[in-house]
């Protein structure tokens, strides 16, 4: 048997690629959009890629199944559980609970295990040249090391009333279904740490039955009431593009065939496309923005969480420009494929040329904790935190209104004009992004903390939790 895991940081994504080394027969577990690496391994071990597969429609990437299927012409295996509202759109192969297909010697029995999503399953493999005994299943956003799906996404991010509890329900069943597995099974995930598709998502990328039972905290409630109310809280805000992605996903994504490449910009035609209100995606780092940037230019830094806050502030609508050098282009490109961000209609490599060119460019203030605290007293002053409600709830600092980063397009009404406004998050990175959103709206009186509340803390500043706001 040959065997693949193959990781994407940016979204924290695992996708599979098993193959049966006797018949040359191969088949690939929830692929990524950008689809090059499947084609290279697949050609590099001398296997064909007969078959593609998912766990469910997700909503946190954008699939490649079927981008895949263009380019090697493979079988479409997918579930047709959960009932008529759950149901790909485009032609497959019917997959149902106690489905069995084979890939060479390899069996894979098909497990139904809703929750995250009604249609959910999961794939048990038994390597039968070597045993009739299972070794490993595939559980996709069902159970992750340390954690298991969160039920919430459908109602919470694409808008469906009334299914987290449902979905919550749905997740006890499938989680004792899961215990009863013999403790052997490796257990192979659909994400990792840095997901938003759960709440404790473990940073090792497999683990087995028997060590989930030991560690993972849904398999230690019995209680079904219990479970349920741990299960729905504290899960993360759900990025905003989660519910288009359950929508194309559904429907089926645009086939690209092959990797678009944006073109490079002349400073003429960025200038156009500036005094035509594109949108600028400025990735550079957040030190390098504030120096200098495009006015209503947005700062989504090149880093692991790029895809996820592109997600959030982009419209899939509207075409936009980067601001990126030219050996970043390529990955950032996939970064932004592979959740649907397809509309890139070039880029520039920096912002010297265009700063030498005698344009205008729009700073951000930066305030260091020292001054803050002088600042906090003259009574003129609001702290916004733009974290998530989970982490200010846990401790932020005295009088700071939350507001998390992705939510402020929608609640500028809650953001004086009259006042000192400084944006704060954990250490600054969102911070700027909330900064260049707001900036980009036209607020004046915007100033960032630098460092965020580790340099608030760090200083010697005490930090207030929810719980001890509410007993005051």
């Amino acid at each position: 048997m040959f065997f693949k895991h193959i990781y994407e940081k940016g979204l924290a994504q695992a996708s599979y690629l098993i193959g049966c080394q006797k018949t040359g027969e191969a088949i690939v577990i929830d692929p990524k959009r950008d689809i090059d690496e499947y084609l290279k391994i697949a050609e590099q071990e001398k296997l064909e890629i007969k078959y593609i597969t998912e766990t469910h429609i997700h909503a946190d990437f954008l699939s490649g199944s079927l981008e895949l299927q263009a380019s090697t012409n493979a079988e479409l295996l997918l579930s047709d559980e959960g009932g008529e509202d759950w149901q790909y759109q485009f032609p497959h192969t019917s997959l149902k609970d106690g489905s069995v297909f084979k890939v060479g010697n390899l069996k894979f029995e098909v497990l139904h295990t809703p929750g995250h999503t009604p249609e959910h399953i999961s794939f048990l493999l038994t390597d039968t040249a070597a045993s009739e005994i299972p070794i490993m299943i595939f559980t996709g956003d069902f159970v992750f090391v340390g954690d298991v799906g969160r039920p919430d996404l459908l109602e919470n991010a694409a808008g469906i009333i009334g299914t987290k509890e449902i979905g919550a329900k749905q997740m006890f069943q499938s989680v004792k279904r899961f215990k009863e597995l013999p403790d052997h099974v490796q257990v192979w995930p659909g994400h990792g740490a840095g997901s938003a598709c759960g709440k404790a998502l473990g940073a090792v990328p497999s683990s087995t039955v028997g060590y989930e039972k030991i560690v993972n905290w849904a398999m230690k409630i019995n209680d079904e009431n219990e479970f349920v109310d741990e299960l729905l809280a504290g899960q993360p805000e759900p990025p905003k593009y989660f519910a288009m992605m359950k929508k194309l996903n559904k429907i089926g994504p645009s086939i690209l065939g092959g990797m678009p490449h944006p073109a490079r910009l002349t400073l003429n035609q960025f200038k156009k496309a500036i005094n035509s209100n594109v949108k600028i995606i400025d990735t550079r780092d957040k030190l390098s923005f504030a120096g200098g940037h495009v006015c209503k230019s947005l700062n989504i830094q090149d880093n692991s969480a790029f895809s996820t806050w592109a997600g959030w502030l982009i419209d899939y609508e509207e075409d936009f420009i980067l601001v990126a050098p030219d050996h970043r282009i390529e990955e950032l490109t996939k970064a932004l494929i592979r959740i649907g961000l397809d509309n890139v209609s070039g880029y520039v490599p920096d912002m010297d040329a265009w700063a030498n060119a005698c344009h205008e460019t729009e700073t951000v203030n930066q305030i260091v904790v020292a001054d803050l605290v002088e600042k906090l007293n003259d009574g003129d002053t609001m702290i916004l935190d733009v974290r998530g409600i989970s982490e200010y709830n846990s401790g932020h600092i005295p009088g700071a209104i939350n507001l998390h980063v992705g939510y402020l397009e929608n609640n500028l009404d809650k953001i004086p004009h009259d006042k000192n406004v400084i944006v704060q998050c954990q250490s600054g990175d969102r911070s700027s992004i909330a900064a260049s959103v707001l900036l980009s709206n036209g607020y004046k009186n915007i100033t960032n903390l630098t460092g965020g509340i580790v340099a608030w803390t760090d200083f010697g500043q005490k930090i207030v939790s929810e719980q001890e706001v509410e007993m005051a």
